[in-house]
């Protein structure tokens, strides 16, 4: 990788906690400029504006975040169990991730009036989480795991927005009570209400 590369990545990774945690608006140039020891022309030689700037930062931090949601599910045969992991991932697996919260929840609020291109990325966002999880449990549906009348789409939908609704009310009362009872309610709904009755009959016996 090039200096000027090297420069670029590390301005990213400077400058993304201060937009998931401050905002679009609220991320000052100046600190901005603390942050990566840089004067405005130096910011501005690799990127060019603000905008683009926080665009980057978002898919850097969305990065880290999706990869830490999934981490370990492709290892898991059993679709349940795979779903399962993705919830408790999102509960627990925090260490590493960009201060400030989910990407994706700060800059959908952020951006909806006045930024339609940080908007934009977070609906790609949205979108790439919603079809992953729908393709996890159309698997699961192929494979007699998941219960045949299941809608995935509606599945993975109800999956994403328990689990953020769960985490803006614990992130407000500023206790986990909320994001740890939206999973518990998700964990139980998974193997009660979505597990095919063969798979989990088959999963009692062993």
């Amino acid at each position: 990788m090039r200096k000027g590369e090297r420069t670029r990545q590390e301005i990213i990774r400077k400058t993304a906690p201060i937009f998931n945690q401050r905002g679009y608006v609220g991320a000052a140039l100046s600190e901005l400029m603390r942050a990566t020891g840089l004067e405005k022309g130096g910011i501005y030689r690799h990127f060019k504006s603000k905008q683009q700037l926080a665009a980057e930062a978002f898919d850097y931090a969305w990065k880290l975040a999706i990869d830490a949601r999934f981490e370990g599910t492709q290892d898991i045969p059993n679709t349940m169990d795979r779903l399962k992991l993705f919830v408790r991932n999102f509960r627990n697996r925090r260490a590493g991730l960009v201060p400030g919260g989910c990407p994706l929840l700060n800059t959908a609020i952020d951006s909806d009036d006045g930024h339609p291109q940080l908007r934009r990325k977070a609906r790609r966002a949205l979108d790439y989480w919603l079809d992953r999880l729908q393709s996890i449990a159309e698997e699961g549906k192929q494979r007699g795991e998941v219960h045949s009348a299941i809608d995935s789409a509606e599945l993975a939908r109800l999956i994403v927005s328990t689990l953020e609704g769960g985490l803006m009310v614990s992130r407000l009362q500023r206790r986990n009570d909320a994001l740890d009872f939206a999973c518990r309610h998700l964990e139980e709904y998974l193997e009660t209400s979505i597990r095919a009755k063969e798979s989990k009959t088959r999963a009692e016996k062993s």
